[in-house]
């Protein structure tokens, strides 16, 4: 791992002003308390806003944290939550209540003009949710492990992710509740519960935190048609319009990867220069965070206070899993890397050569949601999401598994990742799971990473045969698979219950009983040339 360290500069005492009443154009009144460097005469401000609390390790690590570097730091309970006021209406209000709070800032007599956001996930999507409409005092953003829109986070693919939604509703309602401290540990293993229950999704809620959760109502109710419950809640139309410099920080193994990444490349689009620093990290890995801290520290310092000593070279550095090396490059994807497909072969062999000659028959699996395919790793929100020893479940009878040749030297692999199959499935519905694996030489199969595409009549439209050509995008990658090992390569029709199980006959996703397992067939000859398309760059 890469030494990361805080720049050096002055350290200070720290006053703290709690509770500041803060009140929204709607007359509810949010509380924020103040961090200030004592001795400091209008210094910059840092704005952190988020429904986690204000104390605590986030009032340590982020109040007292820069307060004592030099800056002011505001840190706001978002509404419904800690004291401030209104219902929890997650998402909903981070548009205006941020702009607000921005109004409220400027009018104190503290507030010296320049301006700054910080914070993960959440605190990262406030931060997006008025950055292109905060005006030139806003000078720079720090984001971490969170993208614009949650959107396609919750419908990955077009499936839900069941998982990390209900985790996520679960802990902001234990929060609340008496060794709320606890929340983060409990979520888990409650959500777990309630997904290995066979109850329909739309109940879970209830079993993992004893009460209706509108929030993870709402997300199974908008399944079907997410526009008009996602319209004011998706920012990512504006990225490209955000001034202020940003510097991003994600994870190879974290929910939002892919949407950050789309962040990333609209600023690129729009002629900005953001910062981009992945690592082999999951959402709730504490690692990310130092980085973060740290990385934000320089950035802030470097765009309001004029000393860039402190910011690499290259804007983006990358950890490379299976090398363990850090690389800095001057841009996303990086420079001379090419797609390279890996074709699926009759006898469950993977290779880049195309294939020809006649026709072969394809590879069958029969897909029951009555006993979902599992998932043993991939992102999730809260836990470990390390990669992990698949063989178990590369036995099962519903998941095929490719397998390429030893690799003669050592094979780098950075950036996008995606499947494109060739799919029959005997319902027309279903959802297609790929995942990419590292087989080392002991035979132990980790995953790198993964994707699913939900399949509905019409979508992806079938030909007279019945045969679609499916895309599924996975996660990003960037990993060297070392010589003598194997790229592997699964086809599922699930991963539960990180992605909630398709139930074969499109009923709505919150209240369907009813299951008919479904056969899936998987071709792959010439005139059905079915691939992963990799990243590969040069050696």
């Amino acid at each position: 791992m890469a030494t990361i360290t805080w720049p050096r500069t002055a350290v200070h005492r720290v006053s703290v002003e709690r509770d500041l009443p803060v009140p929204m154009a709607d007359g509810v009144t949010l509380l924020a308390d103040r961090y200030a460097p004592v001795g400091a005469v209008r210094p910059p401000t840092i704005l952190i806003r988020s429904p986690y609390g204000r104390r605590g390790v986030f009032g340590m690590a982020f109040g007292r944290g820069f307060a004592r570097r030099g800056f002011q730091v505001v840190m706001q309970s978002c509404r419904g939550g800690f004291g401030s006021g209104g219902l929890l209406d997650p998402l909903g209000h981070e548009h205006e209540d941020g702009l607000a709070t921005l109004a409220w800032l400027r009018g104190r007599p503290w507030y010296g003009g320049s301006l700054a956001m910080h914070g993960p996930s959440y605190l990262g999507y406030a931060q997006w949710a008025i950055a292109p409409f905060a005006g030139p005092d806003l000078k720079a953003m720090s984001t971490s492990v969170t993208a614009s829109q949650f959107r396609d986070a919750a419908y990955v693919g077009g499936a839900f992710a069941l998982e990390s939604s209900l985790m996520w509703s679960t802990l902001t309602a234990l929060m609340d509740r008496p060794f709320g401290g606890a929340a983060a540990l409990l979520a888990p293993r409650r959500t777990r519960r309630a997904a290995l229950s066979g109850r329909p999704p739309g109940e879970m809620d209830v079993l993992s935190a004893g009460r209706g959760m509108p929030f993870f109502q709402d997300l199974l109710t908008h399944h079907g048609d997410p526009a008009a419950y996602w319209g004011r809640r998706d920012f990512s139309a504006s990225v490209g319009e955000v001034e202020a410099a940003v510097t991003m920080v994600g994870g190879w193994y974290d929910v939002f990867l892919p949407w950050q990444i789309q962040d990333y490349t609209a600023m690129r689009a729009a002629g900005r220069r953001p910062y981009l620093t992945i690592g082999p990290w999951y959402h709730a890995d504490p690692r990310h965070g130092r980085v973060a801290d740290a990385e934000a520290l320089a950035w802030f310092r470097a765009h309001l206070l004029g000393d860039p000593s402190g910011l690499r070279e290259q804007p983006v550095r990358l950890y490379v899993t299976g090398a363990g090396e850090w690389r800095d490059h001057p841009d996303w994807p990086v420079p001379g890397m090419r797609e390279q497909r890996w074709h699926l072969r009759p006898g469950f062999g993977l290779s880049p050569d195309a294939p020809a000659g006649a026709a072969s028959l394809p590879d069958r699996f029969r897909y029951d949601p009555a006993h979902p395919t599992p998932s043993l790793a991939g992102p999730v929100l809260l836990g470990d999401s390390q990669p992990r020893d698949n063989r178990r479940l590369e036995a099962r009878r519903d998941v095929l598994v490719y397998t390429g040749p030893a690799l003669r030297r050592d094979t780098e692999m950075i950036g996008p990742v995606s499947a494109d199959l060739y799919v029959r499935s005997g319902t027309g519905h279903g959802d297609v799971v790929v995942r990419v694996c590292d087989v080392h030489p002991s035979g132990a199969s980790y995953n790198v990473c993964e994707g699913v595409r939900r399949l509905v009549p019409g979508d992806p439209v079938a030909g007279a045969d019945g045969i679609r050509r499916v895309r599924v995008d996975l996660w990003p990658i960037g990993h060297r698979f070392r010589r003598g090992h194997r790229i592997r390569l699964h086809v599922a029709g699930g991963a539960y219950p990180r992605i909630a199980r398709n139930l074969g006959t499109g009923e709505p996703l919150g209240t369907g009983r009813t299951m008919v397992a479904t056969d899936h067939e998987v071709f792959h000859d010439a005139s059905h040339p079915s691939a992963i398309v990799l990243p590969l760059v040069p050696s």
